[in-house]
């Protein structure tokens, strides 16, 4: 008889199956159905794509040189004070709704932002803003350089502590240590860390929406939810959705080529090497180098927190709308951290419980297809499947839930997995021995050792969904609103106070859920 655990992790893939499945149906059928002709590759869709690999290299260097200039300094400078606290401010632009930190930049360095003023002075003409590709630039950085400081960080963190003590009985000057030292693990990490922060810019949808500030600033996920809901023009939507599973595809492939370690987490654990720091003006760099950081990841942050002050948070609070887009956001992330801690789970279960060499690896890895194809193009292949039934708006809250759920899968089972492992090591041969199985083990052995990582997976997953705008952008209705929706909404308005007020409200929404998240899942139970 076939293990009920591996029924369940078939039936975890099968639900990514369908999803993903019935968008790649939804986007053939449109082909067919147009008769093949999408509108062919024109100037337009060259221009667009042209723009979204540009942004992409230009995010990529913009984010991963100083992050490595960054890691440097934070790695030499091990026992200033604030540190941790300076390490703990860089995992928050991975809690931030992109909306919310686009939000941010724009308080800060919009036409009538916090440093406007400053700036005029400084250029003696109208500060212009940053919408367009600089704004773009800023905000992938805002988000990616923190990443890669940490991951080049955990990188250094793997030199043997006795070639620090040889360079240092050797007299290493900064430039020698750099090259002998520094430099091999580092170009190690390169590739990988570059690669990903590549793939993260090339499927950004909610910064280049926010920011792009018009036609000449639009990239192919952008390009696609304007040609379904505005444009009208699913044919062309068709096209467009192709081709950026093609460029999302090539991402992918160039990662794994480049040996990217895409299961690498970001919030490493950072232990304490003490060696020679090159005397004071090296000091003296360091310091300014983590400084401009701090300013840089800070300022964004203190934005958000003194243009939300300045709204009328008890009005908004007040308002029947926003009372209910926020019941709406916390249902839906609800419902999508639950569905993805059990899928999770199921998965995990599945692996442990597989003997074939190629289940298991189906089971570890399967749900990762899923951040090849961003959220945005699985909405708009449901969407197209489903426009002639009439029914778009009306699976809606399902379609977000699910969808958001899929997405949030790889990062829950990176919590879940080692803990069912370490667990099942201890404990199989105990409960085959007394003939536990089934619900008595799951109640006595499984569920103790799994809560706390559970927990952690469904408040991480509700944090992803509660400020996601890709899937809501497209099936978001009068009659369904989220947080972000309602947000990006009162931005087109131009009720800039309002969208500062609920930008802070979701803000503190997702930190408090990522803060929880990280709580459970460093302090868990002993089995």
């Amino acid at each position: 008889m076939t293990d009920r655990r591996i029924w369940a992790g078939w039936t975890a893939l099968l639900f990514a199956g369908v999803l993903l499945g019935g968008a790649f149906a939804g986007m053939l059928f449109e082909v067919l159905r147009s008769g093949g002709s999408t509108g062919g590759f024109d100037f337009y869709l060259a221009r667009i794509t042209g723009f979204t690999l540009w942004q992409a290299v230009l995010s990529t260097l913009v984010s991963v040189v100083p992050g490595l200039i960054v890691a440097r300094a934070l790695h030499r400078q091990e026992s200033f004070p604030g540190r941790s606290l300076l390490l703990g401010l860089f995992a928050v632009p991975l809690a931030l709704p992109a909306i919310v930190a686009a939000l941010g930049l724009l308080a800060l360095l919009g036409r009538e932002g916090l440093l406007a003023k400053p700036l005029n002075a400084v250029l003696g003409e109208p500060w212009p803003g940053i919408y367009g590709l600089s704004g773009i630039l800023i905000a992938h950085a805002f988000f990616n350089m923190p990443l890669a400081a940490r991951l080049f960080l955990g990188a250094l963190e793997t030199v043997p502590a006795d070639q620090w003590r040889l360079a240092r009985q050797l007299g290493f000057n900064a430039r020698q240590t750099f090259r002998l030292v520094e430099w091999p693990p580092l170009r190690t990490s390169l590739p990988g860390v570059a690669g990903l922060v590549f793939m993260l810019c090339v499927t950004s949808f909610t910064i280049v929406l926010t920011l792009g500030g018009g036609p000449r600033a639009t990239t192919l996920e952008v390009a696609i939810y304007q040609a379904l809901r505005f444009d009208f023009d699913p044919a062309r939507a068709a096209l467009l959705t192709v081709v950026q599973l093609v460029l999302a595809g090539a991402a992918v492939a160039l990662l794994g080529l480049l040996g990217a370690d895409t299961d690498a987490e970001p919030n490493l654990s950072i232990s304490a090497r003490r060696f020679a720091n090159g005397g004071r003006v090296q000091t003296a760099l360091d310091a300014l180098v983590i400084l401009l950081a701090l300013i840089f990841v800070g300022a964004p942050m203190v934005a958000v927190l003194w243009s939300g002050l300045q709204a009328d948070l008890w009005r908004l609070v007040g308002e029947n709308a926003v009372r209910r887009a926020t019941g709406v956001s916390l249902a839906l992330a609800a419902v999508s951290g639950l569905l993805a801690a059990l899928l999770a789970w199921s998965l995990a279960a599945a692996r442990h419980a597989s003997r074939s060499r190629f289940s298991r690896a189906l089971f570890g890895t399967g749900a990762s297809f899923s951040l090849v194809v961003p959220p945005i193009l699985i909405g708009a292949g449901w969407f197209m499947a489903l426009r002639e039934t009439g029914q778009v708006f009306t699976v809606a809250p399902v379609m977000v839930a699910s969808v958001n759920a899929l997405m949030a899968v790889p990062f829950a089972l990176r919590v879940v997995r080692p803990a069912f492992d370490a667990a099942a090591a201890r404990h199989d041969r105990l409960c085959l021995s007394l003939g536990l199985r089934g619900v008595n083990r799951l109640w006595l052995v499984d569920w103790p050792n799994l809560r706390r990582p559970l927990f952690t997976a469904l408040a991480f997953g509700m944090a992803l969904s509660l400020g996601d705008l890709g899937v809501i952008a497209l099936f978001g209705s009068d009659a369904l609103k989220t947080l972000p929706y309602l947000l990006f909404e009162r931005m087109g308005s131009y009720r800039t106070a309002d969208a500062a007020g609920l930008a802070l409200l979701l803000g503190l929404l997702c930190l408090a859920l990522m803060l929880a998240a990280n709580r459970l899942g460093r302090d868990r139970e002993p089995a």
